[in-house]
């Protein structure tokens, strides 16, 4: 009895949009008749070697009334990385950095990056000595110092050496400026370069 007089008064309480929920529905169609991206041969896998463009990382897609796989819909980095794992290459090289030892400035720990910049983390030495510390290379300043246990990194930059997107959008950024820190007013015969 003491059940149904409860859930009778919570009912009451409750108000009556709560029992029928309402939820908004819309959609928008969009159609292009243009075909931008011809697929090369349908199901085929392109090799490394083949991937010259943009659009050779434009996935074929599912055929219709199918489920697609996430090699079918993956397009750019996503499926560089798959295209690299199906033919044995860690194309990103997720390996840990090597934690063996020390790094020094006479003989830092390697790390390779693709890009302008690359973070890497420390975790001291011996490893898990300390919390990770994330430490920025850049082609600009390629050898960085874990503040908490003195391991030196150095970016070893394997990209491209111009920016292949520098131009093609028609106007120029201006150069990139460190910002002023404590270490820039250092006498120059203390700096490690």
């Amino acid at each position: 009895m003491f059940l149904q007089r409860t859930a009778s008064a919570l009912v009451r309480r409750s108000p009556a949009r709560a029992l029928a929920i309402a939820r908004p529905f819309s959609s928008s169609i969009v159609r292009c008749n243009e075909k931008k991206w011809a697929v090369k041969e349908e199901g085929k896998i392109l090799s490394f070697e083949e991937i010259k463009k943009d659009e050779d990382l434009i996935a074929p897609g599912a055929k219709p009334g199918t489920i697609p796989t996430d090699f079918a819909q993956s397009t750019g980095l996503e499926r560089l990385e798959l295209i690299g794992k199906m033919q044995g290459i860690d194309y990103f090289d997720m390996r840990p950095l090597d934690a063996s030892r020390l790094g020094t400035l006479e003989n830092p720990i390697v790390v390779n990056g693709a890009g302008d910049e690359q973070y890497a983390g420390c975790t001291g030495f011996p490893a898990d000595s300390h919390q990770v510390n994330w430490l920025t290379v850049s082609r600009d300043r390629p050898i960085e110092r874990c503040n908490e246990c003195g391991n030196v990194v150095k970016l070893n930059y394997i990209g491209p050496e111009e920016d292949p997107h520098a131009h093609d959008h028609g106007h120029h950024h201006p150069p990139h400026e460190e910002p002023k820190t404590f270490a820039d007013y250092v006498k120059p015969e203390y700096w490690y370069r």
